[in-house]
């Protein structure tokens, strides 16, 4: 209820504001915590009474943490400056020495020399390499580099004599007699050293934020002891307009993952120019996080504006740098501190007057907070002992500090060389003693073992347990289930009709319930378990709930009630299919970062797979990451009824792109079964770095058991096998089919026999990817070996003395059998489903795409009519028969 004030006290309302301001400030000063309840409750109250209560979601552009709550900086200044200088002439010398001598080579500067404060402090004071435990040692702190901040990362590695300076010489250079550095960070290619690939913009943050829910996962299934170990996310201004950067952070707070700490780099500068001139990123970052529930710490100003800020009573400065923009600021640190007098501070005559007593030069020096070591240690060690959600450290720093007048412009980002002059300046700036021809030729400079700063350097890093970034993969310990394991999916369906993806979930079931490593297996899908009928596996192992269930479900009197627990085993992520990739990549490298070789299972629409988390995957190459992905709902015809958006014909497409990536199409849950368990032995047993993706179908056929015949096995992992020999004497014609197709090419086979007493063989290709990489591998060696014994494909050993034309069909685009046509030559004759889909039933979708029993048929007798087995007349009578209209639109155009 709205209370009413009498004249009196509205008459003294100042006075009685005043004495309530001294009240709470005394509180403030005592526990500004307690300050920050009793503002919570006041706005609580406001509330109940009726009155407007803004609760303001940016606070003003000056730092969080106050200089009177600052506690005095631990670490040797002096010496971590001079560390510092020497990192950055490293950094700044390997990109411009290769650029000098191999034009074009690339490179980032200027974002390490933006950043590098930023880094030190962590690496000084915070990142530990690992937490010791009554279990020995866990791993330590998980650090995602912003990418093009490589340079500043191998430099500290080259002084810590982790590397030497041939190593630095060959930066960007990977294929020289020597060991080179990647451009960016890439586990693949360095993997002893890089953890995280990051580069690819919005990746690094979104991996980090559901890795801190792993790691939470993981301790609360009681897998990994729990620690203080935290995830830092390093992340550039601009890489936040990037959707994945900022798309999953209310998950963060959701969790209270307070294990999470990203330090957004605010240099005001992305590529081309600002991240935001009209107006100021920090503002709007603040905003943002603030919104989402996170602890935001603002580091703006460094500490030499602290005595400006004491000093302006009036409240001035702080007025004048509300009324700049990101524009503004990016142009005064382009200029000179004459310019930043008269178009700055001039604006007001108070504040000409504050700074009268600073020369322009120590004006142009006064610092942005992401270069001041005392700011950025406090907020580091706010964001460590906040508790109850993640934190966002706001730096705002300089693009190009230090490099002259590169500084701040817009083309800073691209600089990949200094001039003469600038690398004396340089030089000078940093103190780094070389001499002058050294420093012409950007020589690198590492001092003696001795110096005072390496040996302070080092010793920070001994007594937070080591160097960093370092990867280190631990012998497999894992023993794969045998194929016995397995033999209730190879007898199969006793004559029910399932689908593939249920016959897959019974294995999951089966396989969760294993006593030996049914605890590792990490179930994902995105928000499609019931259409994937895993109500039973829900109701098993439950739903990780970071809270438990702290409700009562509307079915719990049912028996397959929803259930969430804090133990749960599955990762259910709601509508985010780039959320679930990020908690498939914390799973799949479970084995290397936590030392527990977790066995991640991630279910979803297969059309929302590679063509919508195509960048991920990819990162997940990289990070040498094992699972499988499980393409449900697969296939262009197969999902009936939903249509273009929904319906997949390419997927075994784009995961070949992806080295490491394994595809296979089954037909059958035998030969799914076959490739799961071979898939953990490689991945888990034999430590391959390699992940698979396996289709599912929704359509429901009598699963046969596997027939008991020689080589099938090596047949359904290497990509084919013959699935059903011609009844009525040699077959002069060979069907390939895929999925549930090859029972589209079963019926061709008997239309074929019954109808033009033609004899086919049936061969089941479970992966085309697998026979084409294959075929690749032995033309390679074949083409380098001329004179040695000439290797054979195994999709030629496999077909052998059979003889005629092969009809290839699979749910899929042409080009996917396409790929073998260097090898079957002009025998081959491919059906697939190019084009959109459509929003029909099975049959009218296969006849449309021209993949069903009737059109394989038509294509064989057209085949051989071409090939003059038979008359053409022979073909054109067919169509008719077949009910096929030869003068229909084609699908791949319509």
């Amino acid at each position: 209820m709205a209370t009413q004030t009498d004249d009196a006290v509205k008459k003294d309302l100042t006075a009685e504001v005043a004495e309530w301001i001294e009240a709470f400030d005394e509180v403030v000063a005592h526990d500004w915590e307690q300050g920050a309840a009793v503002l919570a409750a006041l706005r609580g109250r406001a509330r109940e009474a009726g009155v407007p209560a803004t609760c303001d979601l940016v606070t003003p552009y000056i730092n969080t943490i106050p200089k009177h709550d600052e506690v005095p900086y631990p670490g040797d200044p002096i010496l971590e400056r001079r560390v510092e200088a020497l990192l950055r002439w490293n950094a700044m010398a390997m990109v411009h020495k290769q650029n000098k001598y191999d034009a074009g080579i690339g490179g980032h500067i200027s974002t390490y020399s933006s950043q590098a404060t930023l880094l030190e402090v962590g690496f000084n004071h915070f990142f530990r390499a690992k937490y010791p435990s009554a279990q020995g040692d866990q791993p330590g702190d998980f650090i995602y580099f912003q990418g093009h901040a490589s340079p500043g990362v191998y430099a500290r590695a080259y002084l810590e004599g982790r590397f030497d300076e041939a190593r630095l010489k060959n930066f960007r250079h990977e294929l020289r007699d020597t060991p080179g550095l990647s451009s960016y960070p890439h586990p693949w290619l360095m993997q002893d050293f890089w953890q995280f690939p990051t580069v690819s913009m919005g990746i690094g943050p979104l991996n980090a934020i559901y890795q801190a829910r792993f790691m939470r996962y993981l301790e609360n299934r009681k897998l990994i002891e729990k620690t203080d170990r935290k995830i830092w996310a390093f992340v550039g201004d601009g890489e936040t307009d990037e959707v994945d950067t900022l798309g999953a952070i209310g998950l963060g707070a959701r969790e209270k993952l307070d294990n999470l700490i990203f330090v957004v780099n605010c240099n005001l500068q992305r590529l081309d120019g600002p991240v935001r001139g009209n107006a100021r990123i920090i503002d709007e970052l603040e905003g943002t996080f603030r919104g989402a529930g996170w602890n935001v710490i603002k580091v703006v100003w460094g500490s030499d504006w602290d005595e400006l800020f004491a000093r302006d009573h009036q409240g001035l400065l702080l007025k004048r740098m509300e009324e700049c923009v990101d524009g503004d600021y990016q142009r005064f640190k382009a200029k000179d501190g004459a310019y930043l007098r008269k178009e700055f501070f001039g604006k007001y005559p108070e504040l000409l007057k504050l700074v009268e007593h600073l020369s322009d030069d120590e004006l142009f020096h006064l610092h942005r907070g992401g270069h001041d070591r005392v700011k950025i240690y406090n907020a580091y060690k706010n964001a460590r002992d906040h508790k109850g959600s993640p934190t966002v450290i706001l730096a705002k720093t300089v693009k190009g500090y230090g490099l002259g007048s590169a500084q701040a412009r817009n083309a800073t980002h691209s600089e990949k060389k200094l001039s003469d002059e600038g690398l004396t300046q340089f030089v000078e700036r940093f103190h780094i003693p070389i001499p002058a021809e050294a420093a012409k030729n950007a020589d690198f400079y590492r001092p003696e073992p001795t110096d005072p700063a390496l040996e302070y350097m080092r010793a920070r890093r001994q007594a937070l347990g080591g160097s960093m970034p370092a990867r280190e993969v631990p012998k497999p310990t894992f023993v794969a289930p045998k194929l016995d394991f397995f033999k209730d999916w190879l007898s199969g369906s006793k004559g029910r009709a399932v689908s593939s993806t249920m016959g897959f979930v019974n294995m999951l079931n089966g396989m969760l319930k294993n006593p030996a490593f049914g605890k590792l297996i990490v179930p994902i899908i995105p928000d499609e378990g019931r259409t994937f009928g895993f109500e039973s596996v829900m109701k098993a192992v439950g739903i990780y709930a970071a809270e438990g269930q702290k409700y009562t479900p509307h079915d719990a009197d049912i028996f397959l009630s929803y259930s969430e627990k804090l133990d749960g085993q599955i990762l259910e992520e709601g509508i985010t299919e780039a959320g679930s990739m990020a908690s498939f990549t914390a799973a799949g490298t479970a084995y290397v970062n936590y030392r527990i070789p977790m066995i991640p299972f991630y279910m979803y629409y297969s059309m929302f797979g590679f063509q919508r988390i195509g960048d991920m995957a990819w990162a997940f190459a990289d990070s040498r990451g094992k699972g499988f992905l499980m393409g449900g709902t697969a296939g262009r015809t197969t999902m009936l009824g939903e249509g273009l958006q929904h319906q997949d014909g390419h997927s075994p497409v784009l995961s070949g792109t992806i080295p490491t990536c394994i595809t296979y199409d089954p037909a059958f849950i035998y030969e799914m079964a076959i490739i799961i368990q071979e898939g953990m032995r490689r991945m888990y047993e034999e430590g391959e770095n390699c992940f698979y993706y396996i289709t599912m179908y929704n359509e429901d056929y009598v699963m046969p058991a596997m027939p008991e015949v020689e080589g099938i096995r090596e047949g359904i992992l290497r990509g084919i096998y013959k699935y059903k020999s011609a009844e009525n004497g040699p077959a002069t014609l060979q069907l390939f089919g895929s999925g549930p197709i090859l029972n589209e090419a079963v019926k061709a086979q008997q239309i074929l026999a019954e109808k033009y007493s033609i004899a086919a063989d049936v061969w089941s290709v479970t992966s085309y990817n697998e026979l084409r990489r294959n075929c690749l591998d032995v033309e390679r060696h074949n083409r380098l070996h001329p004179a040695g014994e000439q290797h054979t494909p195994y999709i030629v050993e496999a077909l052998g003395n059979a003889q005629g034309p092969i009809i290839a069909a699979s749910d899929y685009m042409k080009s996917l059998p396409d790929g073998l046509s260097p090898w079957l030559g002009s025998r081959l004759v491919s059906l697939g489903t190019d084009g959109f889909g459509r929003s029909d039933n099975r049959e009218h979708l296969r006849r449309h795409f021209e993949v069903d029993a009737p059109s394989i048929v038509a294509a064989a007798l057209s085949k051989l009519a071409r090939d003059g087995v038979i008359q053409p007349k022979i073909a054109e009578k067919a169509f008719a028969e077949l009910g096929l209209n030869p003068e229909a639109p084609n699908a791949a155009h319509t």
